[in-house]
């Protein structure tokens, strides 16, 4: 199977052939350049036979750079236009019709993938792509690792470190199923229309052993949640709503290891594990 990638041209063609205008409320820049797609694909590792699952897809150049590798493709398109012609545009540029699955769905609602895809490769808009991301590794549990082009600023947060000015409740719910890192830096020239805002690509390995169940992850995230929203406060006060008062946050930090002076932005995911769970175990008690 040859697959040819769509260029800058056919990109605005297709759009005006489909009444597209990009807009901002679904976060619409397409690339128009075929080596940034194949730049994302190599970031990815994809190889022939997997089974890929990309968010928004819209009109068809990152798709065509994964099924390029010999990969098959499961499409998840909120936009029902560019849902319907997704599969005649594969065609015309050399897929076979069982590479590619479309799923005319908002990413954010579904559950279930058909084929169980085990990598994720997207490009994903601003105001979503966290949400999108927790929800994929929470629901997905075979997906292993992936690469996704985001906005510069949520890139550096997905991938942040303790202690850093953009570690925050992106980082450490991410953290919870696996390590991410920045993996590559994209050009706002290569998307049509050109944003205002720099874009990365950020890769996340999932971890080889899971965390805990939904209970501890959802006991964890509120911890995470009420710690970074007063983030300046010593958790002892941030957790304070949590747990009651202030002198239950603190026995609940001291039994969990923690110091009750400490700042949410010094912890890493698994601090946050040991105080849900000796939160769970202060409830048993």
């Amino acid at each position: 199977m040859t697959v040819t990638l769509l260029g800058a041209t056919e990109i605005r063609r297709l759009a005006a052939d489909l009444d597209v205008t990009p807009t901002k409320k679904l976060g619409q820049n397409f690339v128009v350049d075929a080596n940034t797609v194949r730049k994302i694909v190599q970031a990815g590792g994809v190889e022939a036979g997997e089974r890929v699952v990309e968010v928004g897809p819209g009109l068809g150049s990152l798709t065509l750079a994964i099924l390029e590798t010999g990969a098959t493709v499961t499409a998840v398109e909120i936009d029902h236009r560019l849902a319907a012609r997704l599969p005649q545009t594969a065609a015309d540029h050399g897929v076979s019709a069982d590479a590619l699955t479309v799923v005319d769905a908002d990413a954010l609602r579904i559950t279930e993938l058909p084929g169980d895809p085990t990598v994720l490769i997207a490009n994903l808009p601003y105001n979503v792509s966290v949400p999108v991301l927790l929800h994929f590794m929470e629901t997905f549990p075979n997906l292993q690792r992936g690469v996704v082009m985001v906005q510069a600023e949520v890139g550096e947060r997905l991938a942040a470190p303790p202690g850093s000015k953009a570690y925050g409740t992106p980082s450490v719910k991410a953290a919870w199923y696996g390590p991410w890192r920045l993996a590559g830096t994209i050009s706002r020239q290569v998307f049509w229309p050109v944003p205002n805002v720099d874009s990365v690509l950020v890769a996340f390995q999932r971890a080889a052993e899971v965390r805990g169940d939904d209970d501890l992850r959802r006991a964890t995230f509120r911890i995470v949640d009420a710690a970074f929203q007063q983030r300046r406060k010593m958790l002892r006060q941030a957790l304070a709503g949590v747990f009651g008062s202030s002198a239950e946050a603190t026995a609940v930090l001291e039994s969990a290891g923690v110091a009750p002076t400490a700042r949410g932005e010094q912890l890493i995911i698994d601090d946050f594990v040991r105080i849900a769970q000796a939160q769970a175990a202060s409830l048993e008690s």
